[in-house]
């Protein structure tokens, strides 16, 4: 099996597609190596299988739209945990003072369910560590990487003509234009950030 960040996406994907499977009206993961090196508190900061079925509780909000977080996405509220609970997360009675319903844990159906799913996906993220963990200053992975991310993650200023900016992951900002509807110009990012990233 290949370490590379690009496997490990490839798996993410196919964990997503299983979970479709069982919840056809999922969106499609646009990118899933910018679950790779996103750290939310709110969300959990490790990545795993679990983390992943939480983020498609957000993707079956946004698709039948609902509102399920508030606090610019910190608290996940009871509407969260419903489609939660469908989808075979667990969570504690009471929320949390400021994430809510965000902390879920598979529940034991869900965990049979996925269990090919859960492994597979187990493996990949231990052979991504495992060639991560070797890296030195002299590693080189590649145009993410210089941002500090190995795809998502950490996102830097972008800016328009008209002078309006948005915070973006530069990975995402690479594969097609962010147009301002003020100005109509693309978002670029300043060389000084990334100078300051590098």
């Amino acid at each position: 099996m290949s370490t590379t960040p690009p496997v490990l996406a490839a798996e993410l994907a196919q964990a997503w597609a299983d979970i479709q499977r069982y919840h056809p009206e999922l969106p499609d993961l646009a990118a899933p190596e910018s679950l790779i090196g996103e750290s939310s508190s709110a969300c959990g900061a490790e990545l795993s299988f679990e983390r992943l079925l939480h983020e498609a509780v957000h993707g079956i909000a946004a698709a039948r739209g609902v509102r399920d977080t508030s606090r610019a996405g910190r608290y996940h509220n009871r509407r969260f945990l419903a489609i939660a609970e469908e989808m075979g997360l667990d969570h504690s009675e009471e929320p949390h003072a400021s994430s809510g319903f965000s902390l879920v844990t598979l529940d034991p159906e869900a965990k049979r369910r996925y269990r090919p799913t859960i492994e597979r996906l187990q493996r990949a993220l231990k052979a991504h560590t495992a060639a991560t963990a070797a890296d030195t200053k002299r590693s080189f992975r590649g145009p993410a990487a210089r941002h500090g991310s190995s795809g998502g993650g950490v996102r830097v200023k972008a800016v328009c003509d008209c002078g309006r900016n948005v915070r973006v992951v530069p990975s995402v900002l690479a594969q097609a234009p962010i147009v301002c509807g003020g100005c109509m110009k693309p978002f670029r990012i300043p060389d000084v950030a990334i100078a300051a990233a590098s």
